[in-house]
């Protein structure tokens, strides 16, 4: 029971430092960069200030308000289920990765849900401030999501014997982000890498874990 508790405890700590963190970038970009403003920290990495209203990485499809809800019922589905995996007693490790992509979720949700109430619209050559509540640029669950992690690792223009390509610029990495994003994505690469087994194990039916436990059984008996 102890160690069901420390796990539980440990989940939401990963949740809630990830929140803190993405949740202290955003507001601090929001009310110090006009849109598109950049900050260059190397040749390799910037704080490109950019605002969409999609899933991650900038990427947009379908309706805000769909994407919101999806969000938020994702986040629900993704929340009972480690409490689950509390309850069964899965390794520690394995809640972590489910609990970073659960931050991950959270962290989007705010901005779409709150952000449009709470401040007013950042454009280019204007820095956005907090409003009082209604005042802001966008209802309820129409908030934009703001990403800023800039990666532009390798520029250049492709050879002029590339067909079709040649002479036009290229960029690798082009993706503009967010630490939400990044929980997400670090979330579920470790799941795939060290813990596949385990995830498949997780989301059978109570029917199909007795069943393979059965055959487990018979197999050591021969």
């Amino acid at each position: 029971m102890k160690k069901n508790l420390n796990k539980g405890l440990i989940a939401a700590l990963v949740v809630l430092l990830v929140l803190i963190i993405d949740q202290s970038s955003k507001i601090w970009v929001k009310t110090h960069m006009a849109l598109y403003d950049t900050i260059d920290i190397a040749n390799w990495f910037k704080i490109y200030f950019v605002e969409n209203n999609g899933m991650a990485f900038g990427i947009e499809a379908m309706g805000k308000l769909f994407l919101t809800l999806f969000r938020i019922v994702a986040s629900v589905v993704i929340a009972l289920y480690i409490a689950r995996l509390v309850k069964q007693n899965y390794k520690t490790g394995f809640i972590v990765c489910v609990s970073l992509v659960l931050a991950g979720a959270a962290g989007n949700i705010f901005d779409s849900v709150f952000y449009g109430e709470i401040f007013n619209a950042s454009y280019q050559g204007h820095v956005a401030s907090f409003v009082p509540w209604g005042e802001g640029y966008a209802s309820l669950f129409h908030g934009k999501v703001v990403d800023m992690l800039y990666f532009p690792l390798i520029e250049g223009t492709y050879p002029s014997w590339v067909p079709v390509l040649g002479g036009q610029h290229f960029l690798f990495f082009r993706f503009i982000f967010n630490v939400a994003d990044s929980a997400i994505t670090v979330g579920v690469i470790l799941l795939l890498l060290f813990h596949r087994k385990t995830l498949s194990y997780s989301l059978l039916s109570e029917k199909e874990k007795a069943r393979l436990e059965q055959e487990k059984l018979e197999k050591e008996e021969i």
